[in-house]
């Protein structure tokens, strides 16, 4: 389900106070990360499952096998048969409240955690997505949503760069912090490094 920018949103923002970056509540780091996770919705294809200790430990293979395996994949990359892994490139950007660790940033970019929204800012100006930003997280709080995906784009054919995603960036950890625990790149499929997934507070 996509965004619609500029519906009536008058009964929607009510009872969610805008929060600045001196008014984040927080919570202690390990309760945090529970609390945060209570609701959200893990696909289940990416669930644990249960480890078993084997009687007798397998032996790693080493050597030969394991260095050649190794230089194809280089020369894979290298040769552009292979992409490089989105986190290891310089688009990939991820932010975390100071209270949590690295864990939820790497749920979020394994796509383990259900996106229940997105919002598309192509084809907008700076000043009309940050009104739109503004809205779309106020109304996915009111809405109880958890994960959300932000598509900010790359910004290839602007001669200043990533601007939107500057912005948008910017915005998030500033202005929204409060509402916000974690953002980080989408996966490949989801949009890559034009697109970010976010992780929502409970609304209070």
């Amino acid at each position: 389900m996509g965004y619609r920018p500029f519906e009536a949103l008058s009964d929607l923002l009510k009872g969610i106070p805008h929060r600045h970056s001196g008014e984040d509540v927080r919570e202690d780091g390990d309760d945090l990360f529970r609390r945060a996770m209570a609701d959200v919705r893990e696909i289940k294809e990416f669930r644990k499952i249960p480890y078993r200790r084997p009687r007798r430990p397998p032996v790693r293979r080493q050597g030969r096998d394991e260095i050649e395996e190794v230089s194809q994949i280089l020369s894979e990359i290298v040769a552009g048969t292979r992409p490089i892994p989105i986190h290891l490139t310089q688009e990939y950007i991820e932010w975390t409240d100071r209270d949590l660790t690295g864990e939820i940033t790497k749920m979020l970019h394994q796509g383990r955690l259900s996106v229940q929204d997105y919002l598309d800012l192509h084809g907008y100006s700076i000043e009309e997505a940050r009104i739109m930003l503004r809205d779309f997280l106020r109304r996915s709080i009111l809405k109880g949503h958890r994960c959300v995906k932000i598509i900010h784009g790359r910004g290839l054919r602007s001669k200043e760069g990533p601007k939107m995603k500057k912005a948008v960036t910017g915005w998030l950890e500033k202005d929204y912090r409060g509402w916000i625990m974690a953002y980080v790149t989408a996966r490949a499929e989801d949009g890559g490094t034009g697109a970010v997934y976010v992780l929502l507070r409970k609304r209070t």
